[in-house]
């Protein structure tokens, strides 16, 4: 019991020890267009522990927004659908739910931050009233109990003059205050997992860092899960403890963060690091890999990366890589690591 009187002690469903908080197995989302079937999620498999951050890298139409949606269930049936696959969430598959039961589960144990923070609050309504909305509906406070809520949400993401500000509109707020704003709502149930979908789009640098540095502090303080959705890898390397990146709806290369970034094993892994500015490069070229990704109702039969991968041979072109496990210098496997690419050697040690 908070000192504004709401019950906030959380439905606890224990899960099986040993049991990831969230585990994708072989995740398949499709969608149905005038060009036929587009893949946009094929095959993808992660897990996020509690109190760990993955990071899921990769560029726009790679399928990690998707992903995030057929987590939350809030994925657009039709044109989209799931295909195939499970989504478990302490042990219980989300997917075999009914839509009554995600419910329960959304905000209360999985909650989302959206990229754009001013398309996603309501422009006619205060932030105090959309933040107090969530006890009032899943607590049953009343509205002088859900303001003085809100008033501490806005208090514990760091929004100045809180109790002064509870009653303004989103477009009275700078773009960083408005995605603090969108964290908060996160929090407001102390969800078990977060998953923030490019939250420090369109902000400067500085207020990156402060957003990401908020959100990680946070996630330590309540010991939740976080998936980081980003096209950006200086966003995340200071933030993940792990890195899934995505390429054309699949997982080309996952490993611990600082391996994957002194290291990496896959050509397109390579080629984000490089476009990377670099204040000890100063008046050289930024690389940019070439090419665009491929269509994905039209996928090559092979690597999805070869059109653009430098090192691309005929068995690239022909035969689709599975991932397998990256060896150490001394041939020794490593935990957790893995990449999808016939040559992974020569991008690990060329």
């Amino acid at each position: 019991m908070t000192e504004t009187g709401i019950d906030l002690v959380k439905d606890e469903t224990p899960a099986t020890p040993g049991t990831p908080l969230l585990e994708v197995r072989d995740l398949q989302v499709e969608f149905h267009t005038r060009e036929g079937v587009a893949k946009a999620v094929n095959g993808v498999s992660y897990s996020v522990e509690a109190g760990e951050t993955l990071a899921v890298l990769g560029e726009s139409g790679s399928g990690k927004s998707v992903t995030a949606q057929a987590i939350m269930g809030i994925l657009d049936m039709p044109p989209g659908r799931i295909a195939g696959g499970e989504i478990l969430f302490q042990g219980q598959d989300l997917l075999a739910m009914t839509e009554a039961q995600r419910r329960k589960i959304r905000g209360n144990k999985i909650a989302m931050i959206f990229q754009d923070a001013l398309s996603s609050l309501n422009p006619v309504l205060s932030v105090g009233y959309q933040l107090g909305e969530m006890f009032r509906v899943h607590k049953g406070a009343s509205r002088k109990e859900a303001k003085a809520r809100a008033v501490e949400l806005m208090d514990r993401v760091r929004i100045p003059a809180a109790k002064d500000r509870v009653n303004d509109y989103p477009h009275q707020f700078s773009g960083g205050m408005r995605q603090r704003i969108m964290i908060a709502m996160a929090l407001a149930l102390e969800p078990d997992l977060i998953i923030a979908d490019e939250p420090t789009t369109a902000l400067d640098v500085t207020v990156q860092a402060q957003v990401m540095d908020l959100l990680a502090e946070l996630q330590q303080e309540y010991r939740m899960g976080l998936i980081l959705i980003t096209h950006d890898l200086g966003v995340v390397a200071d933030v993940a403890d792990r890195i899934a990146v995505m390429y054309a709806g699949r997982i080309v290369e996952r490993g611990d963060v600082r391996e994957i970034y002194r290291t990496p094993a896959h050509p397109y892994t390579k080629g984000l690091l490089d476009s990377i500015p670099r204040l000890d490069q100063k008046g050289s070229d930024l690389y940019a890999i070439r090419g665009l990704p491929p269509t994905l109702t039209s996928l090559p039969a092979g690597c999805s990366f070869s059109p653009r991968c430098d090192r691309a041979r005929e068995i690239c072109v022909t035969e689709r890589p599975l991932p397998v496990t990256v060896l150490d210098a001394e041939g020794a496997p490593v935990p957790g690591r893995s990449s999808a690419c016939h040559f992974w050697k020569e991008t690990l040690h060329g």
